[in-house]
């Protein structure tokens, strides 16, 4: 499920999973959502006897066709190991990060840095290339530095080549940014820089781009600074 309203209906709501718990019953939810629906959650499962692990994964789309996710798991330990065998079909790292919650804590932070780093190789690559500088030949620079990243080592040969379709939509990044600007609210921890890439996947959603992959934030800086980061070996 994609949402905290939709994980809540499933598990909390009228005719959800938590009508028909049983003792000894766990439930592990994948979704990205809010860590305080899952402490929620865990609590009123709890009072069945029953038993609530906030398991949020990452990998995207190619973790998930190959099996190699990442769960992050806030819970009970004893329950965590317990069903630990059955995410091993589904992953190949696991990290037991506390109690309930904890795993989406973990989970949002790692998306806060995700975003922010795709946002400063957005503008990055839109600076190079309107000054001329090849977006091959830059990310070849990138690579070699301390700027090296993950996020722009993968989504650079998709901007390249302009394919944008999904394997994690900016709808869904959108999502789980304003999670974290809630999350943060609520524990009175200031996320500026997460603000203002915030901004900019808004804009995208307001261009068009919810359903494309979130590589295509991009194009919101290319359109107003004219230029496209295409490399000069595909013009």
């Amino acid at each position: 499920v994609g949402d905290t309203p939709m994980s809540e209906q499933v598990t909390l709501g009228p005719n959800g999973l938590i009508e028909g718990a049983r003792p000894g019953l766990i439930v592990a939810d994948c979704s990205t959502v809010s860590p305080a629906y899952a402490r929620r959650a865990y609590q009123a499962f709890r009072a069945k006897e029953a038993y609530f692990l906030d398991a949020p994964v990452t990998g995207s789309k190619p973790g998930a066709e190959n099996a190699t996710l990442t769960f992050m798991v806030g819970g009970d330990r004893e329950i965590y190991e317990k069903l630990k065998p059955i995410m091993e079909v589904m992953g190949k790292r696991f990290y037991y990060c506390g109690g309930s919650g904890m795993g989406l804590h973990a989970k949002l932070s790692q998306n806060l840095i995700l975003s922010n780093m795709l946002q400063a190789f957005n503008e990055g690559m839109v600076l190079a290339a309107k000054a001329g500088v090849d977006p091959e030949l830059m990310l070849d620079i990138l690579d070699n530095s301390a700027a090296k990243s993950g996020i722009a080592s993968f989504k650079a040969p998709f901007v390249f080549r302009r394919d944008f379709s999904t394997n994690f939509s900016v709808r869904w990044m959108h999502k789980d940014i304003g999670l974290m600007m809630e999350t943060a609210a609520e524990m009175q921890v200031p996320l500026p820089l997460t603000a203002l890439t915030q901004q900019m996947f808004r804009a995208a959603m307001a261009e068009g781009y919810a359903d494309e992959d979130i590589c295509s934030t991009i194009k919101v800086l290319e359109r107003i600074a004219g230029v496209e980061v295409v490399p000069r070996s595909k013009k």
